[in-house]
């Protein structure tokens, strides 16, 4: 059955729309990288944009700069999904209740490089929730530095522990940019249980363990490409026995090592060709790739210290936060320097990976002792989000100046999609 939406993409300009950090794009022109043509039709990523310029980190290549109408969405779907986001924006940024400074400047690590990240809530006004369209959950800044929650989503993740929520609800920069904001903050303790020693302790070991495996899949592959480029007359067999003579991970046999290996030189080949930089999903396309001078692969954004630094960081979050009842979010003292250490890339992922597994026994000595309750108060939460509900449709009834009353937006029209 088709899907009531909000607009068509039959006047779509895909040379003008937003482009939400992330999304793949196609080049519209060539450029000179150095020594190295860069070809009209190369597949990016948008990284940064500046006015009327857009950073798109390439694969092989690096960081180059375009303008905007030399770059357009990789597929039409991202185009829609860009315009949606915008429209999202605009229409429901007067909305937002509560915010918060978060990241690298809230816990006290920040640098000159830094950004200033927020994060917040935002209410549905009563027009958006009486149609058949459905309204976005999220709202995403075009540079993606701000990302609001709607009211319901933000307490539906509050009640999971979520770190990112709980932490905009109690750093103390948060604020109230309405009164249902104050109610969010004088009820934020409903949230609280010992389920951060989860989502926010075993969580951050876990993405640790992730964090160094990656990285040394990383650094296989940049060894990749280097062998090919250094002898272009390596089969895959050789090759994947290679990679397995440098795996860490233990197998059950050599045999199953050189499989595992293999199979993931060929999922280096598929991904390179999804991103448009192989002409087919083969062996002797990666190798011609190679041969052609390709840069080591852009180490991905998942695998930098930044994530390194900040889940140690949660972890003696979790810690303090399950033995004090309160949470502490400024990194001080000896901590903070070793935070900084790690986010400046000076201390390797292994050594991070065994100082996490050191903290595991004060985690799981402060859940044993905590006198935080075992699960949120999901009752208190409930009455608070009808609260919400109920003063968003009180305003709109009475017609009281603001967002939410007099000016709130028109109801979305639904259409039929294609």
């Amino acid at each position: 059955m088709a899907s009531p939406r909000l607009r068509s993409l039959q006047h779509l300009d895909t040379r003008a729309v937003a482009l939400p950090h992330g999304t793949e794009v196609t080049t519209r022109v060539e450029r000179v990288v150095g020594e190295r043509r860069v070809p009209q039709g190369s597949v990016g990523r948008v990284t940064k944009i500046e006015g009327d310029a857009v950073d798109v980190t390439l694969v092989g290549v690096g960081v180059v700069r375009y303008a905007r109408d030399e770059v357009i969405p990789r597929r039409v779907g991202q185009a829609l999904y860009a315009v949606r986001r915008a429209d999202a924006w605009q229409l429901l940024r007067p909305c937002v209740v509560l915010e918060s400074t978060v990241g690298s400047r809230a816990w006290g690590l920040a640098d000159e490089g830094s950004d200033t990240d927020l994060r917040g809530v935002f209410a549905y006004p009563f027009t958006l929730t009486t149609g058949l369209v459905e309204p976005p959950e999220d709202l995403v800044s075009e540079d993606g530095s701000a990302t609001y929650w709607n009211a319901k989503k933000a307490m539906m993740q509050a009640l999971r522990a979520d770190p990112n929520t709980l932490e905009m609800l109690f750093l103390p920069n948060a604020r109230a940019c309405d009164p249902i904001g104050e109610w969010l903050l004088a009820e934020r303790d409903a949230f609280v249980s010992r389920e951060i020693h989860g989502t926010f302790g075993r969580y951050a070991l876990g993405q640790l363990r992730r964090l160094s495996q990656g990285m040394r899949l990383h650094e296989h592959r940049s060894l990749l490409l280097g062998w090919l480029r250094e002898d272009p007359s390596l089969d895959l067999d050789t090759v994947a026995g290679k990679l397995a003579d440098r795996s860490a991970r233990e197998y059950p046999s050599r045999k199953d090592a050189v499989a595992q290996a293999k199979e993931h030189v060929k999922q280096l080949y598929r991904s390179l060709c999804d991103q448009g930089l192989l002409p087919e999903s083969t062996f002797v396309a990666l190798v011609a790739f190679a041969g052609a001078g390709a840069a080591d692969l852009e180490l991905s954004r998942e695998l930098r210290p930044k994530n390194a630094y900040n889940l140690l960081r949660l972890l003696a979050l979790a810690t303090s936060w399950l033995a004090e009842g309160t949470p502490t979010f400024e990194a001080k003292g000896a901590f903070r320097e070793r935070l900084l250490a790690i986010k400046r890339g000076q201390v390797e992922l292994d050594t991070i990976l065994a100082e996490a597994e050191a903290m595991v026994p004060m985690l799981e000595a402060a859940r044993e002792s905590s006198k935080l309750p075992e699960r949120a108060d999901i009752g208190r939460v409930d009455k608070l989000l009808r609260r919400v509900n109920e003063e968003v449709a009180r305003r709109f009834a009475n017609a009281v100046d603001g967002p939410f009353g007099a000016g709130a937006p028109e109801a979305p029209i639904a259409e039929w999609a294609d």
